[in-house]
């Protein structure tokens, strides 16, 4: 595997000390944090309650980290998990290179995206499969809250008192899911926040050509995105810095790609900031830049999940299947498709 690691031992978010060594990579344990907790602090309130809570916040900004914290659990486990943190483009937007697909028309499987790499000649576990990620997570979110909008409904409704004990339980089970799933998406959104997780260059600039003469360090990646960020980005400054919602581009076969090539466009400007001295001490430029990206992801986040929401009011679910809007107008009755028809 060509992706660092940083052991990091502690950091300081507001007024919140977490003490926890742990090998990770992307952001660092920090940056995750505040991706995933600044998502959820700005939910409109068209959102279930539940999310909308400091327990919530909390929550998810924690479990924002898990896809790093659980790496290294030898294969399968990592034959995927590990891989799902990039995606490695040229400027051109190609993953690896001219030879491989465009991220603008990625195929729908990984197995076909693995035998187009393979096609051309490169290693997927080179490649990397974060657009895939972030879809992956985006669909498991739309059924959580499918069910979850099932499952709340029917409990308002319901009178038996045994079916209403076990429609609240499940949802509170389905409200843990949700937030356990949200930070994984969290994670992603987050990895595809990070110039460095869209590149080629992702670790100095490398083996290209390189006129403006960027820097080859291998230290290149870890420093930025764990110790730097770490001691320069604030949170009420990502948050500030977040973009409004943009909820009318709701098709994933087009936002993802374009979301990750937005960060792409940031390489350079990366590297130029690096050679400047950017990204030593506390610098107010490589502080902008970093909060910018964070910011980001924070509202990349908020948007998906919002869109996630809505789309899982045309979703239908269980066994047999139920509309999750017939069950919300009071038309179905869940109750065989939510516990099993056996």
């Amino acid at each position: 595997m060509k992706r660092i690691a940083l052991a990091l031992s502690a950091l300081t978010l507001g007024a919140a000390i977490v003490v926890t060594p742990a090998m990770v990579s992307a952001w660092g344990s920090s940056g995750h944090r505040m991706v995933g907790m600044a998502a959820v602090r700005a939910l409109p309130d068209e959102l279930p309650a539940f999310l909308r809570t400091p327990g919530a916040v909390a929550e998810v900004g924690e479990l924002s980290r898990e896809p790093d914290r659980t790496k290294g659990g030898g294969q399968p486990h990592d034959r995927e998990r590990d891989t799902a943190h990039f995606v490695d483009m040229d400027e051109a937007g190609h993953v690896m290179d001219g030879r491989g697909p465009s991220i603008d028309a990625l195929p729908v499987l990984k197995s076909e995206y693995d035998a187009v790499l393979i096609a051309a000649g490169h290693d997927v576990n080179d490649a990397g499969y974060l657009p895939y990620a972030i879809w992956d997570g985006y669909q498991q979110l739309v059924r959580d809250f499918a069910t979850w909008r099932v499952l709340n409904a029917a409990e308002a409704r319901e009178s038996d008192p045994g079916k209403r004990a076990w429609y609240r339980a499940d949802r509170l089970r389905r409200e843990a899911l949700i937030l356990r799933d949200m930070g994984y998406l969290s994670h992603y959104v987050g990895d595809g926040a990070q110039p460095l997780h869209t590149s080629i260059h992702y670790n100095g600039w490398g083996r290209y050509p390189n006129p403006e003469g960027f820097t080859d360090s291998r230290q290149t990646h870890g420093t930025f995105e764990g110790a730097f960020v770490r001691r320069t980005v604030r949170f009420d400054a990502v948050e500030a810095a977040m973009a409004a919602p943009r909820l009318d581009d709701a098709d994933l076969r087009q936002r993802v790609p374009a979301y990750l090539k937005t960060s792409l466009a940031e390489v350079i400007p990366f590297y130029r900031l690096e050679k400047a001295g950017a990204f030593v001490d506390s610098d107010a430029r490589g502080g902008a830049f970093a909060t910018a990206r964070l910011a980001a992801g924070a509202s990349e986040l908020r948007d998906l999940t919002v869109l996630a929401w809505r789309d899982a009011a045309d979703d239908a679910i269980g066994w047999p299947t139920v509309k999750v809007a017939e069950v919300e107008a009071g038309t179905a009755d869940p109750w065989l498709a939510m516990i099993g028809e056996d």
